[in-house]
């Protein structure tokens, strides 16, 4: 096969493998503004970077760093002057502290959620499954101590036989919209669920678990179907899986799908919003092994494509976007979207610490 036909049979194998047409009656969002924060930004002693999670109550923003060395998380000041983002300002530091409750976790800060009722918040962790170290989803005050953990099902133990993927398990996270607990997305399949997207479709299956806040366990789940990787990889690494959730009405979600080809620059990334309905999907609680069972998923639909606003965008960069929340009401009534980039402390090139507002026209 020359090279050519090559190019071509993987271009087809792309287009079978990634959704493609945006659904503009489930959801119409417009770009309003981005703010992009200094790469050498600092506040007291930490460094600005690596914010992975972001959740709006009461005026102010809680923002997750997902650096183990140091897990932390921001409580900031982002204010929003008509449609565009006026000004940003880091106002405290919040370092999660040391505690009993996790000497066998090892904290790997994904997503955040805060919990006006109890002056604290939820926060998922990735654990390091290369270790032994298992994931969690942990309640600390607003000061940083330690108040409790959730019990989590057997298969997602890094010990597990289903064989969580190490940097792929606990990511995103959404409050249910009756408050009564927290939906926790895997980044990507369970080794025995199924495998990790490829060029090609594949059915990778993440499982989106409701775990009660009363009783602090699982208690309903159904499965979400990755699409394929974006790009052809010019080197060796790509990946695709979801980053955050949001539940909007009662089972029925915005997903961030982040795909990321390695060897394309500042155009490695590709990052889109999806709805999932899981009003129909199979609760997938008790099915141990996903792959080769017999479940339906949720139905899911594309509605946002941030390529299709990369030319606003201030640096003209789609980055690693991986948190997202509702923002504050916008001057028409509408509702509207705050989204963060993780700029991994730049360690794999020009990354961004980006702030990103959408407006939602409407959602159904």
């Amino acid at each position: 096969m020359n090279r050519l036909a090559g190019l071509a049979f993987a271009l087809l194998f792309i287009s079978c493998a990634t959704t493609k047409k945006i659904n503009t009656e489930r959801a119409r969002f417009t770009f309003l503004d981005d703010f992009v924060l200094d790469s050498d930004l600092k506040f007291e002693d930490t460094k600005v970077g690596g914010l992975s999670g972001i959740d709006f109550s009461n005026g102010k923003y809680y923002i997750i760093c997902d650096q183990p060395s140091n897990p932390r998380f921001y409580i900031a000041d982002i204010r929003v002057n008509g449609f565009s983002i006026d000004t940003v300002a880091i106002e405290k530091v919040v370092k999660m502290k040391k505690s009993p409750g996790l000497k066998d976790h090892y904290l790997d800060p994904e997503s955040i959620r805060f919990q006006p009722e109890e002056n604290s918040v939820i926060i998922s962790s990735e654990g390091r499954i290369a270790e032994g170290k298992d994931p969690g989803i942990f309640r600390f005050s607003t000061d940083g101590e330690f108040i409790e953990g959730y019990t989590i099902p057997d298969y997602f133990l890094a010990s597990g036989e289903q064989k969580p993927r190490d940097n792929g398990v606990f990511e995103g996270m959404a409050k249910s919209t009756d408050s009564q607990g927290y939906w926790i997305a895997t980044e990507l399949p369970l080794e025995q669920d199924g495998p990790k997207p490829k060029l090609f479709s594949t059915t990778s299956p993440v499982r989106f678990t409701l775990f009660n806040s009363e009783e602090n366990k699982a208690v309903k789940q159904f499965a979400y179907k990755l699409d394929g990787i974006t790009k052809i990889p010019f080197l060796y690494f790509a990946v695709n899986g979801v980053t955050e959730i949001l539940e909007y009405e009662k089972e029925k979600f915005l997903v961030l799908e982040r795909s990321f080809s390695a060897g394309h620059g500042t155009n490695s990334n590709t990052v889109k919003i999806f709805t999932a309905d899981a009003q129909n999907a199979t609760n997938t609680m008790d099915i141990n092994r996903l792959r080769k069972s017999d479940y339906r998923f949720a139905d899911k639909e594309l509605v946002f494509n941030f390529k299709s606003v990369k030319k606003k965008l201030s640096e003209e960069i789609i980055d690693n976007i991986e948190g997202m929340c509702f923002g504050p009401i916008l001057p028409n009534g509408n509702r509207s979207l705050v989204l963060i980039s993780d700029n991994n402390f730049n360690s794999f090139g020009k990354q961004l610490s980006q702030i990103i507002l959408l407006e939602i026209e409407h959602l159904n």
